[in-house]
């Protein structure tokens, strides 16, 4: 049975307003770069339509980081996942690939729009992982001691 805090409450309600963004965002980006900035792409230099394409990759890379962390922390509060396998480096947040700044200003709006918000959107969710992570329990000194054991084997 799963106790509810206050603070799982408002920890859920975080996490899920995020899902909810994460969500919303990776939809919008799928239509923009499917769809509807298809004509801007094509209006683009060649050089500047690859550019334009490995954007649309980084951004999907960074929403697709955000929501499987996401994913992972509803896990944790729907208790099939407890808190310390959440903070396994295979269960973090995966890394945000950078944007050059210089090449980002010379996209559509559209373009430019949807890597700035997946950007802040996984900046503000690496912010969370950060502090869940500090506040993580301690590691059972006996699970330790296994851990020792089984690596020393």
């Amino acid at each position: 049975m799963q106790i509810y805090t206050p603070a799982t409450r408002i920890e859920r309600r975080l996490i899920d307003s995020l899902y909810v963004e994460a969500m919303l965002l990776a939809d919008e980006a799928r239509g923009y770069f499917d769809i509807a900035g298809k004509a801007e792409r094509e209006a683009l230099a060649p050089l500047e339509r690859v550019a334009f394409s490995c954007e649309s990759l980084k951004v999907t890379t960074r929403l697709m980081h955000v929501i499987a962390w996401l994913l992972t922390q509803r896990a944790v509060l729907a208790g099939e996942l407890t808190p310390c396998d959440a903070l396994d480096q295979s269960r973090r947040l995966g890394d945000a690939p950078d944007s050059d700044a210089e090449l980002i200003a010379r996209m559509p709006g559209g373009a430019r729009d949807l890597i700035a918000a997946s950007a802040d959107l996984h900046r503000r969710v690496a912010h969370v992982d950060a502090a869940l992570a500090r506040k993580a329990p301690p590691a059972s000194p006996a699970r330790t001691m296994m851990q020792r054991l089984a690596n020393a084997f």
